[in-house]
């Protein structure tokens, strides 16, 4: 069962209120969608977009219990279970083919979301978008999109309550734009955001590579053998590249 290892809980949000991040979400779906929101929680996302009459449809899936229970009864507050269905089960199982033409996963970590799209490729047959908010290992997400015929068309990262998130918009296409012969490093920083280089993009890369310094220095101490010869070569790369970025 895929399970959610980092989720939305706890935020102050409702129908009519998003968090930062759910909002830039929610600026990415297209007028009279139809979207499934996998790992929908309080169902927030599609309650907004509903009574805001930016879709016509929706699935809000969720594998928990608990957070199912609350999406149920979120929508029926809000009576609009004729646009919203709420839909307790597993990833993508929750739609079927063709059903929606936006798949929405938000709030987990990059190898969970390739998961769930991997486990349910079939599911995404007449999906135009997807709109992916990983919060950490984007780049899982990236590789997968490229390999699967996704074309990576907008990123945002942004900084909010003292974490920085990242949002990867794809549609249907060839894998290989927007990548040029840095290809990756961009699957690692993202095309889009290593080129705007903004202030939440400094601020993320700058603590990774003092995270790889600190691994290069145990390694500095680590007995000398060809497996920590050629680690301590991938991390000074790493820093290399990435300070390169910065800094141009």
């Amino acid at each position: 069962m895929i399970k959610k290892s980092l989720h939305k809980c706890g935020e102050n949000m409702n129908e009519t209120k998003l968090s930062k991040r759910l909002k830039t979400v929610a600026d990415f779906v297209h007028k009279d969608a139809r979207i499934a929101d996998i790992g929908s929680d309080h169902a927030y996302l599609p309650s907004y977009l509903c009574v805001n009459n930016q879709i016509r449809y929706a699935v809000a899936g969720e594998v928990n219990d608990g957070p199912y229970q609350s999406a149920l009864s979120q929508v029926h507050r809000l009576g609009i279970s004729g646009t919203v269905h709420v839909r307790k089960g597993n990833g993508l199982e929750v739609i079927s083919p063709q059903e929606v033409d936006h798949v929405i996963i938000a709030g987990m970590g990059g190898a969970l979301i390739t998961e769930i799209l991997e486990t349910g490729r079939e599911k995404l047959d007449g999906v135009k978008r997807l709109i992916l908010q990983p919060n950490v290992m984007a780049d899982r997400i990236r590789i997968w999109l490229k390999k699967n015929d996704w074309e990576l068309i907008h990123e945002v990262i942004l900084e909010e309550d003292d974490k920085i998130y990242e949002i990867l918009v794809a549609e249907r296409g060839y894998g290989d734009k927007p990548y040029t012969d840095q290809c990756e490093l961009e699957l690692l920083l993202g095309p889009f955001l290593m080129h705007e280089k903004n202030s939440a993009f400094i601020k993320k890369w700058k603590s990774e590579i003092n995270s790889w310094k600190r691994i290069l220095n145990q390694f500095e101490q680590a007995k000398e053998t060809e497996e920590v010869k050629l680690k301590k070569e991938e991390v000074i790369r790493l820093i290399t590249s990435v300070e390169e970025v910065i800094s141009r």
